[in-house]
């Protein structure tokens, strides 16, 4: 048995992160019989390198084999005032079952620990090693979401959708407010995260809200369009009518393309109005935490990229 390694990313080895996100990933979905999550070349997954690095440079683990030199595995985390949220992690197939998940994680959790916060991530309630991996670490499933799909048309859909009037493109001067909205609805605070979404200095990213009737903030929700992924979230919003308004400015932004977002499984009226406009679900996801626990005051929509919440 190899002993292992662990040490932080550093940009040479980014190229070979990407290829480990991609083939871990995509092994994991063919042998159970899913479809390839990364449908491109394995460089586009150095999205994530790219985009958390900006973010939050430094961390990020990754496990050497001491005997190969090759890497076993990889683990984004990312601090933030509220908490910390567990990223994309991934061990490379020939290294399942011998421990490489359980150590890197270890060293996460005694950070989180040190820092007396909160732990928190979203997993697939599909993948049962990596729900006992977490389990076993003190994770508790919190929320469950469905995982909605929809291959949006090349000319939009032609829907009437209420409130769609209120909705907009969010500036820098919407950003304290969109903040502020997630610590009441959330009790998380990352205050960075959304100024990144909105200066979207790398061109990937798509942020609306939704403005209330007695003015202020109903919602926001942000997208990606990259080729390694499209995704919605985050999303905060206070109540499901403003949640669709929002859903529906965003799947403009994919026409022609496959997007996928989360939605809370108890949220009837969004899920029927998805389902109406053509989407399928794909998967399901449960939001875990480990440590306090604040039970949402509204809609939650979390995402993969980047999953800093």
């Amino acid at each position: 048995m190899s002993d292992f390694t662990l040490k932080p990313l550093t940009p040479d080895l980014w190229s070979e992160v990407a290829g480990l996100i991609h083939h871990s990933t995509n092994a994991w979905y063919r042998k159970h019989g899913f479809a390839d999550v990364f449908q491109g070349p394995e460089l586009d997954c150095q999205l994530f390198c790219e985009v958390y690095e900006q973010l939050d440079p430094g961390c990020c683990l990754i496990a050497i084999d001491q005997q190969s030199g090759r890497l076993a595995g990889s683990c984004f985390y990312h601090p933030r005032s509220s908490h910390i949220s567990l990223g994309i992690m991934n061990v490379h197939p020939d290294y399942f079952q011998r421990g490489v998940g359980s150590r890197i994680l270890r060293q996460v959790v005694d950070l989180a620990d040190r820092e007396n916060k909160p732990m928190r991530l979203i997993s697939s309630a599909m993948n049962l090693d990596s729900f006992s991996l977490y389990n076993r670490a003190g994770f508790r499933p919190r929320m469950v979401f469905q995982d909605m799909l929809m291959a949006v048309p090349a000319t939009g859909l032609e829907v009437q959708t209420p409130r769609a009037e209120r909705v907009r493109p969010a500036t820098m001067e919407d950003v304290p407010a969109m903040f502020e909205l997630e610590r009441e609805v959330v009790g998380i605070e990352r205050l960075r995260d959304l100024r990144y979404f909105v200066e979207n200095e790398n061109g990937y990213w798509h942020v609306v809200v939704i403005e209330s009737t007695g003015g202020g903030l109903g919602g926001f929700l942000v997208s990606i369009a990259h080729p390694a992924i499209r995704l919605m979230g985050p999303g905060i919003m206070r109540n499901e009518q403003d949640a669709v308004a929002l859903i529906e400015a965003q799947l403009r932004v994919h026409r022609g393309y496959p997007v996928v977002w989360l939605v809370p499984c108890q949220c009837d009226h969004v899920i029927r109005t998805m389902y109406s406009w053509g989407a399928t679900n794909c998967e399901l996801h449960l939001g875990q935490s480990r440590g306090a626990w604040f039970e949402p005051a509204g809609i939650v929509m979390p995402t993969f990229m980047p999953e800093t919440g």
